[in-house]
C-alpha cells in the first residue's frame, strides 16, 4: 500500500511539472532548435522555444521538465559566428528556409536554427544591443 501510494505521488508530481512546462512554453517565444557544441555530425539538435528579455536569451527544451529555461545566454558577450545552411542528415529536422548560425557566449558555443524571419528577429537582437559603456553608467538594482 506505500508503495502504491509513492508511485501515486511521483506521478502527480512528474503529471504538475509536464503541465507546469506545457504552460510556460504556450506564453510564446520563436520557435528554435539548437545545439551545444562540440557535438557530432548532425547530432545534439532539440527543437524548443526562444525568448528574448533585455539583458538575456533564454532557451526551454521542448522535451524538458526542468522548471526554468534549459539554457540562459547573455546578451552582452554573444559573439556570432559563422552562417550555413543545413547539411546531410540535418534535413531530418530542417528545411531549406532554415539558417544556422553559431553563436559564442564566453567559454560556450552553441548553434541555433532559426527560419529567416526568425534569424532576422535575432539579429536585430544582438545588434540593438545596449554598448557597454552605456550599461557602466545605468544605476544597479533599479528596475527599468
Amino acid at each position: 500500500m506505500i508503495v502504491l501510494f509513492i508511485l501515486v505521488a511521483l506521478l502527480a508530481v512528474l503529471v504538475a511539472a509536464f503541465v507546469y512546462r506545457l504552460v510556460v512554453l504556450r506564453r510564446g517565444g520563436t520557435a528554435a532548435i539548437l545545439r551545444s557544441l562540440p557535438a557530432g555530425h548532425g547530432q545534439g539538435w532539440r527543437h524548443g522555444i526562444i525568448r528574448y528579455g533585455e539583458e538575456s536569451l533564454v532557451y526551454f527544451k521542448l522535451s524538458s521538465l526542468r522548471p526554468g529555461p534549459d539554457s540562459r545566454i547573455s546578451r552582452q558577450s554573444i559573439e556570432l559566428g559563422a552562417r550555413r545552411s543545413p547539411a546531410d542528415t540535418e534535413y531530418d529536422i530542417m528545411t531549406d528556409e532554415i539558417v544556422i548560425v553559431e553563436v559564442h557566449d564566453g567559454e560556450r558555443t552553441f548553434e541555433f536554427a532559426l527560419d529567416r524571419g526568425a534569424m532576422t528577429a535575432f539579429l536585430s537582437w544582438v545588434e540593438s544591443r545596449p554598448s557597454g559603456r552605456s550599461l557602466r553608467g545605468r544605476p544597479t538594482g533599479l528596475s527599468d
